[in-house]
């Protein structure tokens, strides 16, 4: 499963892992973790296409999970307030402030390629895992033509 992750960096870490339809799969925290640790964490989960921070100036911690996973990175260009972290933080059952912070992160990201995932799933004759794979591609740089139809572009 592909993921796009929202992760709140510091002392606690908060880490929100979505899947390409926008859906919660995985949260959690971790005080006082290693970057390893939060690695296998969310490797457990899937494989990340997309890394998010929650601020527009990305942490070193955001960055170093992007190149680990070799991921795409998205940094929104404005910075949430806290009030509206708390309220899209209950809309699902998180734990604490941390993956509140973690989940906006991930839904910013995800509402930034929404429509071109949304075209991708009105394709007809695509499996699921096809439509995943697709979804990869266009988050990698192609275009939903190139990706769905197995054309390259030198465009880069």
């Amino acid at each position: 499963m592909y993921l796009i992750v929202g992760v709140d960096p510091g002392k606690t870490i908060g880490i929100a892992c979505l899947d390409l339809r926008g859906r919660l799969v995985f949260s959690c925290h971790h005080p006082n973790e290693s970057l390893e640790h939060v690695v296998n964490s969310i490797k457990g989960t899937g494989t990340p296409i997309i890394v998010a921070g929650d601020k527009s100036n990305p942490s070193e911690l955001v960055r170093k999970l992007n190149a680990t996973f070799g991921a795409r990175l998205f940094s929104p260009k404005r910075e949430f307030s806290s009030e509206l972290k708390r309220r899209l933080g209950r809309t699902v059952a998180l734990a604490n402030q941390h993956e509140c912070d973690a989940y906006s992160a991930a839904i910013a990201a995800y509402n930034h390629y929404s429509n071109k995932f949304h075209q991708i799933e009105h394709m007809s004759g695509k499996g699921e895992a096809e439509l995943e794979d697709i979804k990869r591609q266009v988050v990698s740089k192609s275009s939903v033509y190139e990706a769905s139809s197995g054309v390259r572009s030198n465009r880069r």
